[in-house]
């Protein structure tokens, strides 16, 4: 009887909740999974402005609008560099917690 109840839905459960070790390795791949994803949220949200500005600077340039063209140039010279700063903040705050 002891038996069956184990190995029922219910007692798979309650063993890998109690203390089963096999989800332990799965936990540590999802919180490595969730690091990847925050940092690549964070360079899509930091450096988008500076590509949605180089994406204007190549229209314009393409489009012979020349002074329209190296003025989004330097703005996203500018976002770049706020940007990789911004982040670089966001990383430290990161690796400070332990």
């Amino acid at each position: 009887m002891k038996q069956k109840m184990m190995n029922s839905k219910f007692g798979k459960l309650l063993r890998r909740l109690v203390g089963e070790d096999t989800g332990a390795v799965m936990m540590e791949y999802v919180i490595v999974a969730v690091l990847v994803a925050a940092a690549a949220v964070v360079g899509i949200i930091y450096f988008s402005r500076t590509m949605n500005e180089q994406g204007a600077a190549a229209t314009e340039a393409m489009a012979g609008q020349t002074k329209e063209a190296v003025a989004h140039a330097e703005k996203a010279k500018g976002e770049a560099s706020k940007g990789a700063s911004e982040s670089k903040t966001y990383v430290e705050k990161f690796s400070d917690i332990k």
